[in-house]
């Protein structure tokens, strides 16, 4: 692409932005990252994938974004590093584990677990401070990890969907083991509740068990038989009824909604708008944590989709988006020999309805507020 036909792309999508976005703040990062986790309402963990070492950092988010009023009289605009340190291999999987300054990661390599500090008011440092074994010591896409909501320190971990055990963080002791033979490697794994927990498989089939018995979880199978296609499942968390739903989406671009207490049936489905397979460790679906039936999808390509499922049908069918946040793949110029640049990672904000947090394969780092088009021109509501 010629340089002045960049620029024209530039300028074309910057003015359109100042219509379609509430606010708008991106940061580089010198190495890109494929884990984007929530430390507080105001800051977010990060860290790069390269095979050697790599940066943890937290992130505090522009004080303008976060400002609900006079954000004019607001200078600063950037994001800042609040904590950092480095890591020995790379970083695939990174939770927070809640109420605490403590996060888990796994490099994508094993099954193994390692444990860091994030630091706090007296130090900026972030350091790692210990490390749960896994139950391989090679892994295809390395383990999949939740934390508890509530209680002790305990995470839930597992690279198949055997391997899924529930350990304490301070003993390392193993609470819970889920009882399966089957070895399906593990695209998701999340808690729906305080005990009950949800786990995606990568040929769409879903686990859910409760880590109060060692009864049998249920079984709901894959919603196709294609054996290459893979799947990537997401859970609404939440007490209300909207929140017990199930979404479970497939690089071709297959969408399926099920009801949680009735994953075999589908509430809706629908073929997202995507034009490339999905690449088959970026892809990522969720709920929008404040707005009923939206969900948000990336990994196929530069471009974070939201998409109204309030539209679907029982019937598959072509569904558009809502919006979609394509900075990372206009700011990115691109020549003809080039890697095009795709979505690494993608996370709402908990509590702001129409923030989100995008990463892309290029460094970059957006946070985004989105006007939902339905709405120009009026008062922006959840």
């Amino acid at each position: 692409m010629e340089d002045a036909e960049f620029e024209d792309i530039l300028d074309d999508w910057f003015i359109e932005s100042l219509k379609t976005y509430k606010d708008l703040h991106v940061y580089q990062l010198e190495h890109p990252t494929q884990v984007l986790e929530w430390t507080s309402g105001n800051s977010v963990c990060v860290a790069g994938y390269s095979q050697s070492k790599n940066e943890i950092l937290e992130l505090r988010l522009p004080l303008k974004l976060l400002a609900d009023e006079n954000k004019s009289l607001c200078a600063e605009r950037d994001f800042k590093v609040s904590h950092g340190g480095f890591t020995d291999g790379p970083v695939r999987c990174l939770t927070h584990i809640p109420g605490t300054r403590c996060a888990v990661t796994n490099d994508g390599l094993s099954s193994d677990l390692q444990v860091w500090d994030l630091g706090g008011e007296e130090s900026d440092v972030i350091r790692r401070t210990g490390s749960i074994k896994g139950k391989r010591s090679a892994s295809e896409r390395g383990s999949r990890i939740a934390a508890r909501p509530s209680s002790a320190p305990q995470v839930l971990h597992g690279a198949q969907i055997s391997d899924v055990q529930l350990t304490e963080l301070a003993s390392g002791e193993t609470l819970y083991k889920l009882e399966t033979d089957s070895a399906d490697p593990l695209s998701s794994l999340q808690f729906v509740s305080d005990t009950v927990f949800l786990a995606g498989c990568c040929n769409g089939s879903v686990y859910v068990a409760d880590t109060r018995t060692s009864a049998p979880p249920q079984l709901s199978h894959s919603p196709s038989s294609a054996e290459s296609v893979i799947w990537w499942t997401d859970a609404a968390a939440g007490p209300r009824p909207s929140s017990r739903r199930v979404i479970r989406v497939s690089s071709s671009g297959q969408a399926v909604v099920s009801d949680l207490r009735n994953l075999g049936g589908a509430g809706c489905q629908a073929q997202l708008d995507v034009q490339t397979p999905g690449r088959c460790s970026q892809v990522k679906v969720s709920w929008a944590p404040t707005l009923d039936d939206c969900i948000s999808v990336s990994g196929f390509s530069g471009v974070v989709q939201i998409y109204n499922t309030r539209l679907w049908g029982a019937e598959p069918q072509e569904a558009r988006p809502l919006f979609e946040h394509r900075g990372h793949a206009v700011s990115s110029q691109q020549t003809d020999d080039s890697v095009p640049t795709f979505v690494t990672s993608h996370i709402w904000h908990p509590e702001r309805p129409r923030t989100l947090l995008s990463a892309a394969s290029d460094g970059s780092v957006h946070v985004w507020d989105w006007v939902d088009p339905n709405r120009q021109g009026g008062s922006p509501t959840p």
